[in-house]
């Protein structure tokens, strides 16, 4: 009888673990190791291409944290590495080289664009930024020597949303390898490989583990750019720690319950938002108001635990509100169970000028909220609070 494929959530809990019956434990052990004992030189001849030779090469917990991404996600296999920007650089080296291009969004994490602005150019890489939703322009940018389209979906941190089965057409059109973060989205909200997207990266430091305790990055997709990247991994060194990924198994197995307490959760916050008169916009896929709402409730199963706001007032305003905030916590990151606040301006864009943060739309106005999963009905109150409590200042100052 066929294996029929697991479900998502299945999935998080169970990842690549063998399902038959065994006297095993039912948490899978830490392989904190960095090196493994083999019996003669044959055998170390053998085992150099295995999970068995040398931790930088490969573990076992390693292994099965890959193997519940890539079932996550529904590819063929996935690799961690020790931050979401190990990922992206040692993606982007493996398959690229001097004299390529690349086209890129111009709505993604500050330290993307960084690297590819500033780094890449040293090494002969060059790189065109289009406007997210506009995908003319996208096809407008692609040369003769263009190798990738790099995306975001939802964008950080205005939330805009790509249509990922149009952006992986035009990439298979001129056949350019399409990547994606997917770490707004979450394998629980959406999995763009369904799509045809071939490579999906997560800052796995986010939702994937949700705990705010470890730093990790995670790339998934087709087998033959994945042994690419698991090449350039072992000379780079950006590998995982055991531990570090034995904690992100185990922050997986709640991955499905905490997105739909996080998607429920963000989604009263921004119609809280939305109906507030110190509140300018408010950006969430899943408000009829955003730009990409009927797109983003095809392509996402939820909105997500992301909400951004831009306050009616200056950007001294919007540190205000978030340093009024208590039950939000004034800190960088985000997907944790915890609900955190942060000025993108001063924290996920602050490495890059004022003019590309221009071009994005991220305004010094805007508010980012990470919402956790603790009660809405705090968090509103919390909300309203702050709102508040700078409205009346700026009114005795008035």
């Amino acid at each position: 009888m066929k294996q029929r494929k697991r479900r998502v959530e299945t999935a998080a809990v169970r990842g690549g673990a063998d399902m038959e019956k065994k006297n095993a434990p039912v948490t899978p052990p830490i392989y904190q190791t960095s090196t493994f004992e083999v019996t003669d030189n044959e055998e170390q001849i053998r085992v150099t291409s295995t999970d068995r030779y040398y931790t930088r090469w490969g573990n076992p917990t390693i292994t099965l944290a890959e193997e519940t991404v890539a079932a996550l996600e529904g590819t063929d296999a996935a690799r961690v590495f020790a931050s979401g920007m190990g990922a992206i650089t040692t993606t982007i080296l493996a398959l690229l080289k001097a004299g390529d291009h690349i086209v890129a969004q111009r709505d993604i994490y500050g330290g993307v664009t960084k690297f590819f602005s500033e780094w890449l150019p040293k090494l002969g890489i060059e790189t065109t930024f289009v406007d997210t939703n506009e995908y003319e322009q996208h096809a407008r940018a692609i040369r003769p020597n263009t190798k990738m389209l790099y995306l975001e979906s939802p964008t950080n941190p205005s939330l805009r949303i790509v249509d990922m089965k149009k952006a992986a057409a035009l990439a298979k059109q001129h056949g350019l390898i399409s990547m994606i973060d997917s770490t707004f989205g979450t394998p629980i909200n959406q999995r763009p490989a369904e799509y045809g997207i071939d490579l999906v990266m997560h800052s796995g430091t986010k939702y994937l583990s949700g705990h705010a305790d470890l730093t990790c990055g995670v790339i998934s997709g087709r087998s033959d750019l994945i042994d690419r990247i698991d090449e350039s991994r072992k000379t780079l060194g950006g590998c995982m720690d055991p531990h570090a990924a034995w904690l992100l198994i185990r922050g997986m197995k709640t991955l499905a319950v905490r997105v739909a307490r996080n998607n429920e959760n963000a989604l009263r916050v921004a119609e809280f938002l939305e109906g507030h008169a110190k509140v300018r916009r408010v950006h969430y896929p899943w408000l009829k108001s955003h730009p990409q709402y009927a797109i983003a409730r095809e392509q996402m199963s939820g909105g997500s635990g992301m909400v951004t706001f831009e306050v009616d007032g200056t950007g001294e305003d919007a540190r205000r509100v978030s340093e009024a905030m208590r039950l939000f916590t004034l800190a960088t990151s985000l997907g944790g169970v915890e609900s955190l606040v942060s000025i993108p301006v001063l924290t996920s864009h602050a490495m890059i000028s004022a003019e590309q943060r221009a071009k994005m739309g991220v305004t010094e106005q805007m508010v980012r909220l990470s919402v956790g999963i603790e009660s809405v009905e705090d968090m509103i109150e919390d909300l309203e609070r702050a709102l508040e409590a700078v409205s009346a200042s700026v009114a005795m100052k008035g």
